[in-house]
């Protein structure tokens, strides 16, 4: 290791996040509940002030949860300072940034850090979908970067995917590994593809559900199906939760989406009628009352019926069983993928981030776990079915997943590609 040590606790000096948005004031306040001292870094003064507010409604509301008492509120508040400038953070032992999610402004932010910071300071971008190597390169100091992706809100998510980029150096990699576990969250760290895992695979899962809704299944249809499955939510309520925007940016930076003008049709469609979501009032459902009480809306089933007559898409009845399949062995056939190409180390973390980052039923062990157990086999031949049935433009089989059913293997026992320990 070239630091010889690894900075999970203590630290020498404060860990800065640069950007006061909701994640990086969730982020801050996660490291000041865990005891680290926090920079909180933001060039706006407005942006600053509203986020270090954040942090402060976030310790309150612990204590008002019994997670953090009376008396400890004011010494976890008072480790989160601000400044407005990055200049101080040249002593730095680690940087988390927590920009808006676009390579280019992040990428201007790491040129800075690559200038500012000591050589041998951990870089960490928190980034659901970016390429790292490209956030990396621009840092001029590949090997001290290494991607934290937080999961919203940060403060209460419990898995960081702590992402492996070509030359993030194995101490780097070990320093913010520890750092995740002294927050108390699961770290899982995974290879440096679009989406990485987690959202790799939420977008198969997404891509059905949208689809089914192209061809005649509802929004709260196909919420029902999954969430009777033992989803925490269904996928349009989560859609509706994160804000339709951002699904719909960071589709638009991803270089390799599928060329189908049917692909998240649906999600960019209520986007372009200005529905973005509960932020907004509505969304894929309608937001009523300051609870925001969800309710399905009947202009939503009419524009995507509109819209599934203009792409030429017959409208069906779906079975609830379709639904679960569809979604489900899309998430499952991606992640044999994932575990082939060595961008998840195996079966075990892709079952750890989706229990804990995507609300997977933790009874049902995960989706790998799943998968064996239901029996490769069956999940097979439902592949091939829709393979059959709706063409194998998204339903070819996994090799991986295809051998392992054929010889009587397990995902949960397959060993791939050897990678780095954390």
């Amino acid at each position: 290791m070239r630091r010889g040590r690894s900075l999970g606790w203590p630290l020498c000096s404060p860990v800065w996040v640069v950007g006061a948005g909701t994640m990086g004031s969730g982020i801050a306040a996660s490291l000041a509940q865990a005891g680290y001292s926090v920079v909180l870094a933001d060039t706006g003064a407005g942006a600053l002030d509203a986020g270090l507010q954040r942090v402060h409604s976030i310790v309150d509301s612990a204590v008002k949860k019994g997670r953090l008492r009376a008396e400890e509120a004011g010494v976890v508040a008072a480790r989160v300072s601000g400044a407005n400038e990055l200049g101080a953070l040249a002593d730095a032992d680690l940087v988390i940034e927590a920009v808006f999610e676009n390579l280019a402004v992040k990428q201007a932010v790491f040129e800075q850090l690559g200038r500012l910071v000591k050589a041998g300071a951990v870089l960490a971008t928190n980034t659901s979908t970016l390429d790292v190597d490209a956030i990396a390169a621009a840092s001029g100091r590949p090997a001290d970067v290494v991607g934290m992706h937080f999961f919203s809100p940060a403060h209460v998510m419990r898995l960081v995917e702590i992402v492996r980029a070509k030359e993030s150096a194995a101490d780097a990699i070990a320093t913010t590994v520890a750092v995740t576990r002294r927050l108390g969250k699961a770290a899982v760290v995974v290879g440096n593809a679009f989406g990485f895992v987690g959202n790799r695979m939420l977008y198969a899962y997404g891509r059905e559900k949208e689809l089914m809704m192209l061809e005649g299944a509802e929004p709260s249809r196909i919420d029902r199906a999954l969430e009777g499955f033992g989803m925490a939510m269904g996928p349009n309520a989560v859609g509706d939760l994160a804000g339709l925007d951002i699904g719909v940016s960071a589709r638009r930076a991803w270089k390799d989406r599928p060329a189908d003008p049917r692909f998240y049709r649906v999600s960019d469609l209520l986007f372009e009628h200005g529905r973005l979501g509960q932020k907004g009032g509505a969304g894929f459902y309608r937001y009523v009352g300051p609870e925001r009480r969800r309710e399905s809306d009947p202009e939503v089933v009419a524009l995507i019926r509109e819209e599934a007559r203009r792409l030429g898409v017959a409208q069906r009845d779906i079975a609830d069983e379709e639904i679960l399949e569809r979604c489900i062995y899309a998430l499952i056939n991606e992640g044999a993928r994932l575990l082939e190409e060595g961008i998840a180390r195996s079966a075990a973390d892709i079952d750890v981030i989706w229990c804990n980052g995507y609300g997977f039923p933790k009874s049902r062990g995960g989706p790998m776990f799943h998968a064996d157990t239901v029996g490769l086999p069956s999940v097979l031949r439902a592949i091939e079915r829709y393979r059959e049935t709706l063409g194998a433009l998204y339903w070819s089989p996994a090799p991986l997943l295809e051998r392992l059913a054929r010889s009587g293997g397990s995902l949960t026992g397959y060993r791939g590609i050897p990678q780095p320990a954390a």
